[in-house]
C-alpha cells in the first residue's frame, strides 16, 4: 500500500564538521533503572574513555526510567560534578521509552545508547559511531554473533540470543545479525524520521527500530564487539522473551498489510547507484528476475503436487486445470507482494484477476500440450506427463513474467523514477520545488540549547508495566 503519511524523507548524508563549541557530536544514553549500584563507576569510566580516545565534543545522558532506589540522587550528582554529563528523569519504566524521550530532545547530530553494565568493550565506540560521523551509515550497532566477536556468556543466554535472531531472519527476514546488543547508535536525522513509526517502548524497541530502517533501505553498520555477560544482570528472560514474539507478531502484520508508511525513505540520500539510469537495462530488471524464479520454482512444486493429488480421483485435464488454478492464485499473490513490492489490498482483487487471464493463457498451452501428449499416445505414463507439463509451464512461465511486467504491475517497476548522475561526485540531484534543500549542517544542527528533563509518553497505555 503506498502512502503520502510518512514522517518525510531524509537529508542526504553529509560529514559532521568536527563541531561548534558547546555543541557536542555525540550523545551517549544510559538507560537505568535501580542501578545505584553500577551507575557512578559506569559513567566515569565511560567519561574518561571518551575523553582519552574520542576526537569531537560528546554527552553523556543518564535516563533514569521510574527507580525507586536513589538512582536518581546518584545521576544527579555526576551532572553536577562531571561538565558532559546530563540526567534525564522518566516516571514510567521501558528502556524505549528513555530512549525515545532523550533521542527526540538531543542536539547532538549522533546518537548512541549502551547498557549500565559496560558489558561491551568500550574499544568499539569509536569504529561504532565512525560510520555516521563521515556519512556512510544511518545505524549502527555492535554484534556478539559476528565470527570476529569474542564473547563470554552462558549457555542458556547464547541460545536465547541465537533463537531470537533466527526468530527474527526466518518472519520478519532480517539480515542483520545481532539485534538485543546493547550497544547501538543512529544518526538524528534518521531518528527522527523513524522514531514516529516505533510503536514499543520496551526491550523491543531497538529490534524494531532496526527491522523498520533495514525494511526503508537505510544502511546498517555492523561492529564485531568482545562482550562478557554480566551474572549480576536484573533481565527477566522469559517476559521479555514473550514481549518480543509479541512485538515479532505485531510488526510482522504491519508489514504485511503495508500499514507502515515506509516507501518515501526507501531512496533518501541523492545519489543512489541503483538509481542510475544504464543503457539496456530496464530498473529493478535482475532483482525482479530472482524473485519471479524463487516464486515460480516454489509454485511449479506446489501445482505438481496439487496435479498429482487431484489426478488419483480424475482425468488428467480437470486434475490440470484445478491445480493450475489453484497455484496460479497464489502465484500471484507471491509475485504482487515479493517481487513487484506492492503492499496493502488496493488493487488486490483487479491484479488477481488479471493473473487468472495469465491463467487462462497457462492453461491453454498446458492443456494444448496433453492434448497432443494424448493424440501421439492413447494412454501414456504418469512420469510422460509431468514431464510435458514441466516443459509447458516452462514456456507459461516466461510470458507469465513478461505479462506481470508489463501488464498487472507496470506501476510498481517505476516506483522510484530515475535522477540523473550528478557532474560531480559531491553534488546533489535537484529536489522538488515542494522540498528544499537543507543546507549541509541544518539536517542536523538545530541550537545549543541544554538539554531539559523530559517526560514524554509518561502516560502511554500500552505499557504494561
Amino acid at each position: 500500500m503506498r502512502t503520502d503519511s510518512s514522517p518525510g524523507t531524509l537529508p542526504a548524508r553529509e560529514h559532521l564538521p568536527a563541531g561548534d563549541a558547546g555543541t557536542p557530536v555525540l550523545d551517549v544514553v544510559i538507560p537505568v533503572y535501580n542501578e545505584e549500584k553500577d551507575l557512578q563507576p559506569c559513567v566515569r569510566r565511560l567519561h574518561d574513555h571518551l575523553t582519552r580516545t574520542f576526537p569531537y565534543a560528546f554527552r553523556i545522558t543518564i535516563a533514569d526510567n521510574a527507580s525507586t532506589d536513589t538512582t536518581p540522587q546518584v545521576s544527579r550528582h555526576l551532572a553536577e560534578r562531571i561538565p558532559q554529563v546530563r540526567a534525564v528523569r522518566l516516571e514510567q519504566k521501558g528502556r524505549g521509552r528513555a530512549l525515545r524521550a532523550v533521542w527526540s530532545a538531543s542536539d547532538a547530530p549522533v546518537l548512541a545508547y549502551m547498557d549500565v553494565d559496560l558489558s561491551t568493550d568500550l574499544n568499539a565506540l569509536l569504529p561504532l559511531v565512525a560510520p555516521l560521523i563521515s556519512g556512510h551509515s544511518d545505524l549502527a550497532i555492535g554484534s556478539r554473533l559476528a565470527r570476529s566477536s569474542r564473547v563470554v556468556r552462558g549457555a542458556k543466554r547464547e541460545f536465547i540470543s541465537r533463537s531470537y535472531n533466527l526468530i527474527l531472519r526466518g518472519s520478519l527476514q532480517a539480515r542483520f545479525s545481532d539485534a538485543q546488543c546493547g550497544f547501538k547508535a543512529i544518526r538524528r536525522d534518521v531518528a527522527r524520521a523513524l522514531l514516529p513509526l516505533v510503536e514499543d517502548t520496551g526491550w523491543f524497541f531497538d529490534t524494531e527500530l532496526l527491522v523498520l530502517a533495514e525494511r526503508a533501505g537505510l544502511r546498517i553498520h555492523e561492529v564485531p564487539v568482545d562482550w562478557v555477560d554480566d551474572p549480576d544482570s536484573t533481565v527477566h528472560i522469559v517476559r521479555t522473551a514473550t514481549d518480543d514474539l509479541k512485538g515479532v507478531w505485531r510488526v510482522g502484520r504491519a508489514l504485511a498489510t503495508g500499514s507502515l508508511p515506509l516507501d518515501r525513505l526507501a531512496r533518501p540520500f541523492g545519489d543512489d547507484p541503483r538509481d542510475r539510469e544504464i543503457k539496456d537495462v530496464p530498473g529493478g530488471l535482475a532483482r525482479q528476475l530472482v524473485g519471479f524464479c524463487v516464486v515460480g520454482g516454489l509454485s511449479t512444486l506446489f501445482y505438481l503436487l496439487l496435479y498429482t493429488g487431484f489426478r488419483s480421483f480424475t482425468g488428467s485435464q480437470v486434475a490440470n486445470a484445478l491445480a493450475l488454478l489453484v497455484s496460479a492464485v497464489a502465484n500471484t499473490a507471491a509475485n504482487r507482494r515479493l517481487t513487484f513490492g506492492v503492499r496493502g489490498r488496493g488493487g488486490a482483487v483487479r491484479h488477481q484477476a488479471q493473473g487468472l487471464v495469465v491463467f487462462g493463457i497457462g492453461l491453454a498451452l498446458t492443456s494444448g500440450s496433453l492434448a497432443a501428449l494424448n493424440a501421439a499416445s492413447s494412454d501414456p505414463a504418469h512420469s510422460t506427463e509431468l514431464a510435458v507439463l514441466i516443459a509447458a509451464n516452462l514456456a507459461a512461465t516466461v510470458l507469465r513474467f513478461l505479462l506481470f511486467r508489463a501488464w498487472v504491475f507496470p506501476e510498481e517497476r517505476d516506483a522510484h523514477p530515475v535522477r540523473p548522475v550528478p557532474e560531480e561526485r559531491d553534488a546533489h540531484p535537484a529536489r522538488p520545488v515542494t522540498e528544499p534543500r537543507p543546507t549541509p549542517r541544518a539536517a542536523w544542527e538545530d541550537a545549543t540549547t541544554r538539554l531539559q528533563p523530559v517526560r514524554p509518553y509518561d502516560t502511554d497505555p500500552r505499557d504494561p508495566r
